[in-house]
């Protein structure tokens, strides 16, 4: 399994459990947390192979990741924390899942033609876009668009990192790793130190 792979799967299965952490805040059934696992974690991938052309869509056939979703619903349902650990669990699953899809979003659209400028489009489309979409059906003002939160912006900065590290040519894997470091760390840091964009 390459780096790429481990990262998407590993992103994928973040995800799932911090949509299923949000169904749990709204007091839906198991039924309604796999849909919001479901939909965190499949969401953004599906709009940029959409929005790039790619045939069958990622999740097409892939049972290893149908079973990081139904897996990590499954946990979430069996594990049942206090409500500030609750809190805090919910945010660093989001941003390792936030770091990890910007790498893998990125490197596949790189790896199907896209330029450098639009793969870090994508990177933060696939990192942001399945949030957007449980944010939405939870009735929540979605991250991607509240108030002061570096959340796509800590998005569109590692691809950013990610895009200058491949002129140096240190090694893709190195650049992965580092791209989903620097994410994690931009929404972690900023989140602790009220870091945020000026209002329009």
């Amino acid at each position: 399994m390459k780096l790429v792979d481990l990262i998407i799967y590993t992103g994928i299965f973040f995800f799932a459990v911090t949509g299923a952490l949000k169904a749990r805040t709204h007091r839906m059934d198991i039924f309604g947390g796999c849909v919001m696992g479901f939909v965190t974690a499949y969401g953004g991938g599906t709009v940029r192979d959409l929005l790039i052309g790619i045939r069958p869509i990622n999740w097409i056939n892939d049972y290893f990741a149908f079973s990081l979703v139904t897996g990590a619903v499954i946990i979430t349902f069996l594990f049942k924390p206090n409500f500030n650990k609750f809190q805090r669990i919910v945010f660093y699953t989001d941003a390792i899942g936030l770091g990890m899809f910007t790498a893998a979003g990125i490197e596949r659209s790189l790896a199907h033609g896209i330029n450098d400028l639009y793969a870090v489009l994508m990177g933060v489309i696939t990192a942001t876009f399945g949030g957007f979409v449980a944010d939405i059906i939870s009735n929540n003002v979605p991250a991607l668009l509240r108030r002061g939160e570096l959340y796509a912006t800590a998005s569109a900065i590692g691809g950013g990192v990610y895009i200058a590290l491949q002129h140096y040519k240190i090694g893709d894997e190195a650049d992965l790793f580092i791209c989903v470091v620097v994410v994690v760390l931009i929404r972690v840091i900023s989140m602790r130190k009220r870091i945020t964009l000026p209002e329009l």
